[in-house]
């Protein structure tokens, strides 16, 4: 039987992400109907702040939809089509930040190289975290019911140290674009984009801490 606390678990996690989902995409929607000043595509916009930093050895690449990342195996860029090929305050922001980690890499920036590092242990704990949980409720082995709670906290330690390389490459596309000059009202449009996407992050990590609490309190019952 699903216990209360659970329900309450669910409908308050479901309740950050769909409000982080929704204030995204409406903040996407909104600057991506309003074109920059600079009539730089973001592809081009990406390119120009790899040369701004002299990093020369990045590629910028036209992705699928919703392929915004940096790539720190193949030192590269991938844009969606709508930020490859947008002339927009979204295309520029998304851009930038998307270069703003192509500059941590560079600089060896230590956050970035701590993620990087768990990425191994990460990709295996998300897989296994919950077959475990299930194997030590319905076998009650309570080892293996540590485990799987072990497994999930590496999940929430990638999350939580996730933070500050997003927030910091979104710092980088902010400092970027005020000294070439960006006017003040496409910054703050830039700002709100990046700030809503920052949202999503902190909302996942929110509801994993809350996960990760109810798993410890569970297992204390």
């Amino acid at each position: 039987m699903i216990s209360n606390s659970y329900l309450m678990l669910v409908v308050v996690t479901l309740i950050i992400g769909l409000g982080a989902q929704w204030y995204v995409n409406h903040k996407l929607k909104t600057y991506n109907h309003v074109a920059n000043s600079t009539g730089l595509t973001g592809a081009e916009a990406a390119r120009q702040m790899l040369a701004y930093y002299g990093i020369t050895n990045v590629q910028v690449f036209r992705g699928g939809p919703g392929q915004d990342f940096f790539d720190p195996r193949s030192n590269s860029v991938t844009l969606s089509p709508e930020a490859y090929d947008g002339r927009t305050i979204t295309a520029t922001a998304t851009a930038c930040h998307e270069v703003g980690h192509a500059c941590q890499y560079a600089q060896d920036y230590t956050p970035m190289k701590v993620r990087g590092a768990i990425v191994p242990a990460v990709n295996l704990a998300s897989n296994a975290w919950v077959f475990l949980l299930m194997a030590g409720i319905f076998l009650h082995i309570s080892g293996l019911t540590t485990a799987a709670i072990i497994m999930y906290a590496v999940v929430v330690l990638f999350q939580l140290v996730t933070l500050p390389v997003e927030f910091n490459a979104s710092q980088r596309a902010m400092v970027y674009m005020g000294q070439i000059g960006l006017p003040a009202a496409e910054r703050k449009g830039a700002f709100d984009v990046l700030r809503a996407c920052a949202f999503t992050y902190l909302a996942a990590a929110l509801t994993s801490i809350l996960q990760l609490l109810w798993l410890l309190n569970q297992r204390e019952d």
